[in-house]
């Protein structure tokens, strides 16, 4: 059976009250309210992915770190090798055994320390040409360091840049709510309600569920229940678990109990995870939402899908098209 109403609706349109003269209506509010909490949504997502690309560049960091200091050991073991080759010939007059044999009366030993003063050369020579490899790789190693510093510092930037929004637009979004009235938040729940009602109707109405008849992989069974053990825990944004989450935390996170690490944001899981028809989505599929790809639902069968949706709400069950759905992915393709 498909979900097609929200909770505490009947199917029959909520009609709010007139505003006062020069004052927003209700619904007016919603939209408002809803356009700050969907500009969060995307400027979340710029957020975990400046989080996750810092990750990666200090842990770059930290490997090259560790390769500066084995370069460093070598060039050192390089350099007291060489200087025991100098001493050797220092105590010797300046002469290598090998130079020493080759200068000797027996024409048998004459020959042996050819031999000996050919491979003491060669040794050298390889001791000199893995000194300069292992200089150049340090010089290699400290230049993509410094690029990795410069990188990371920059996804720093854009952390801070897309938290100043993230902290605004809630801001402003919960601002807007504390102005209202109990009775007029009840209300304002209502027209969320209502508003998702009528876009899954809308959705439903096209025929599309008639066409989608997947079954769960075991994979997406198990992401599926993760997810809906979920349901009922708060909105979080940057959050993956277990106390709350954002959108994208909840299904990377769904996904990686299943066994099937996926992206972490929105906007990579549709960029990276393998795109279906809507008429093959599956439970266990993603859903993107919206055209900058700034929300991600799960689909769980029976046109329902299982999301985070925005803060000052909890992780709920919704219908599928209770939004602009931009594109299917799959996981575990």
């Amino acid at each position: 059976m498909a979900i097609l109403s929200a909770p505490g609706l009947t199917g029959l349109a909520y009609a709010a009250p007139a505003p006062e003269p020069g004052k927003k209506s209700l619904e007016e509010v919603r939209k408002e309210i809803e356009d700050l909490y969907h500009k969060a949504a995307a400027a979340t997502d710029a957020y975990n992915l400046a989080e996750g690309e810092a990750k990666r560049q200090s842990d770059q960091i930290v490997a090259l770190a560790n390769q500066i200091v084995a370069g460093q050991q070598r060039i050192a073991d390089l350099k007291n090798r060489a200087g025991a080759a100098a001493r050797a010939q220092y105590r010797t007059g300046g002469l290598p055994p090998g130079a020493q044999l080759a200068l000797s009366n027996s024409p048998r030993q004459f020959l042996d320390g050819a031999d000996r003063l050919r491979q003491g050369e060669k040794a050298t020579m390889g001791v000199i040409a893995e000194l300069n490899r292992t200089q150049d790789d340090l010089t290699r190693y400290a230049a993509e360091a410094s690029a990795h510093w410069r990188t990371l510092e920059a996804n720093r930037l854009k952390k801070e840049a897309a938290k100043k929004e993230i902290d605004s637009k809630i801001a402003a979004a919960k601002a807007l709510e504390d102005k209202l009235e109990a009775e007029e938040k009840a209300r304002l729940l209502k027209l969320e309600q209502e508003h998702a009602y009528k876009e899954q109707s809308k959705w439903l109405e096209s025929g599309v569920l008639k066409e989608i008849n997947g079954k769960a992989t075991e994979a997406g069974k198990a992401a599926i229940r993760y997810a809906t053990a979920q349901i009922g825990k708060p909105y979080i944004w940057g959050a993956e678990g277990p106390k709350g989450y954002d959108c994208s935390g909840l299904t990377s996170e769904a996904w990686k109990a299943a066994g099937t690490p996926i992206p972490r944001t929105s906007q990579e899981q549709l960029r990276l995870l393998k795109k279906v028809p809507i008429r093959d989505m599956r439970p266990g599929d993603l859903i993107i939402y919206f055209d900058d790809a700034s929300h991600v639902a799960m689909y769980i069968g029976d046109g329902a899908m299982v999301h985070a949706p925005r803060p000052g709400r909890h992780v709920t069950i919704a219908g599928a098209g209770s939004m602009p759905i931009k594109a299917i992915v799959r996981p575990d393709a």
